[in-house]
């Protein structure tokens, strides 16, 4: 029985258009150069962030985050930004009794911005709130905390193989990779994503899986 259902956020939860277009008025390329870029070295296996310093060699990712901040080019969420799915599947996983909780690899100020959604959760939290970032074990372990079941009673939601799927397993955690996102196609007949126990295409397949 699946009792907790721990869901990422960019490319589950939410599009990361925005965050991209931002990043690529910021540093001064067509917003295509930049998706290509993302495109490429998701292809090959790297980090997303590699695209930036790909634009620019030697960035430092935090502090250029923070120069935006100081110039008014803020982060910003709205209900815009959520996948269709995404409010009535969490609406209908927390009416199955499961506790839903959104945990994932992004900033404090997301984590606020997510609050702010008033999104159906019990919970919300993100690497920059805790200090340790997937894949990290200590990421899992505080995941299991917040979830409040064990193991094999939760599920982590994701659609990035490296950092949700094998690092779930490893935590003993069950995990459904969403071929949602780049990630989440280009990698969906891999077996990075095959070692999931369920692959779904969409949030509404949580649902269903909860209710068996």
């Amino acid at each position: 029985m699946i009792r907790a259902v721990v869901l990422d956020v960019g490319e589950t939860l939410i599009r990361d258009d925005r965050g991209w277009a931002v990043w690529a008025d910021w540093l001064g390329v067509p917003r295509h150069t930049l998706s290509a870029l993302v495109g490429a070295v998701v292809a090959q296996g790297r980090d997303n962030a590699e695209a930036l310093r790909l634009v620019r060699p030697g960035i430092d990712i935090p502090a250029e985050r923070a120069a935006m901040e100081a110039s008014g080019v803020n982060e910003r969420l709205d209900e815009s930004d959520l996948y269709p799915d995404t409010r009535p599947a969490l609406a209908a996983l927390r009416e199955r009794g499961a506790r839903v909780i959104i945990a994932g690899n992004q900033t404090a100020r997301t984590g606020e911005l997510l609050r702010d959604l008033a999104l159906p959760v019990d919970a919300i939290a993100t690497s920059g709130e805790w200090g340790v970032a997937k894949p990290d074990p200590g990421f899992f372990a505080r995941v299991l905390e917040l979830a409040g079941a064990a193991p094999g009673e939760t599920v982590y939601v994701g659609d990035h193989p490296a950092n949700d799927t094998g690092p779930a397993k490893a935590a003993g955690l069950r995990a459904a990779h969403l071929r949602r996102g780049p990630w989440g196609h280009l990698w969906a007949g891999r077996p990075e994503a095959a070692a999931a126990d369920w692959q779904v295409d969409s949030l509404h397949d949580l649902v269903r899986l909860v209710a068996t």
